[in-house]
């Protein structure tokens, strides 16, 4: 390319677009221009009308969500989870049992609020009722197997579907189950929030809360339970039916033992002598 070809190249890319050059040289760009501003009212039309429906969505769950402050200081007599579940029963004509006894949370194992905590929420102390972190990898999991695998719901919003909502998944129950946990925050003491969950949690067919599962599956109280039996019962959550906590064949099981007994181990919640005395009670290696 000759010295004169360049300059008339470079004079066409850095000519103004009004230039009488520029037009000759780019016929279409002018052209363009105009269907895009055509364009513009009707995507900020559609746009406000998305808007407006977001927002009407959000203010109708919002509204419609129950009152939450009477737990501060009264405990439920149930659970909307308990009447699902008996529901389901008695259409399905099979007995209806509902084993529950509501403890305060002194008279809970700590070893049982530790290895709950590690297993469901590690974060629970940390956080304002969501976990966006464990969200964003849940979503991301979702996405790569196309379906709902995990929800990476906090404590505080498996309390709320458990007090107020039904196990469906729709948008909207997600909505509200976001709203109610906002509003447990905002009201309760995590402490209270911990007492709550703890109490009504399932714990497999009919078995809700902490004490009942302690007598159903180890024939003590709550307040009585071991390092390993804490461990085996936090391990089975959040899929109670699915799993049991006297179960020492399913690797998922124990391979979720092994990890809340090393992360209470790392901590310094048990000595190295206890973590691997439970280690071997739970039949799993370090």
């Amino acid at each position: 390319m000759t010295a004169k070809a360049r300059r008339t190249f470079f004079d066409l890319l850095c000519a103004p677009r009004h230039s009488p050059s520029s037009m000759r040289a780019f016929p279409t760009a002018s052209v363009s221009a105009r269907p895009t501003r055509r364009r513009w009212p009707r995507v900020l039309t559609i746009g406000g009308i998305v808007f407006l429906l977001v927002g009407s969505v959000g203010a109708s769950v919002w509204w419609t969500t129950p009152d939450v402050t009477w737990l501060r200081r009264s405990n439920p007599t149930e659970t909307a989870m308990m009447r699902y579940r008996e529901e389901q029963l008695r259409r399905q004509g099979r007995p209806v049992r509902r084993l529950w006894t509501w403890v305060p949370l002194g008279r809970i194992s700590p070893y049982l609020i530790q290895a709950v905590l590690i297993a469901e929420d590690d974060k629970f102390f940390h956080h304002e009722g969501f976990d966006w972190e464990s969200m964003r990898k849940a979503l991301e999991t979702n996405l790569r197997r196309r379906r709902i695998v995990f929800g990476g719901s906090t404590i505080t919003q498996q309390l709320a579907k458990n007090l107020f909502l039904s196990p469906e998944r729709s948008l909207v129950r997600k909505l509200r189950e976001a709203a109610i946990a906002y509003k447990l925050e905002r009201t309760l003491s995590k402490k209270r929030i911990l007492e709550l969950y703890l109490n009504v949690v399932e714990w497999g067919p009919g078995v809700y809360g902490a004490e009942a599962a302690a007598r159903t599956y180890f024939h003590e109280s709550a307040s009585e339970l071991g390092l390993p039996e804490a461990i085996r019962l936090a391990s089975v959550l959040p899929n109670p039916y699915r799993f049991s906590p006297l179960d020492d064949t399913h690797r998922r099981l124990l391979r979720k033992r092994q990890i809340i007994a090393r992360r209470m181990f790392q901590r310094r919640w048990i000595d190295e002598a206890t973590y691997r005395a439970v280690l071997a009670e739970l039949g799993v290696r370090p």
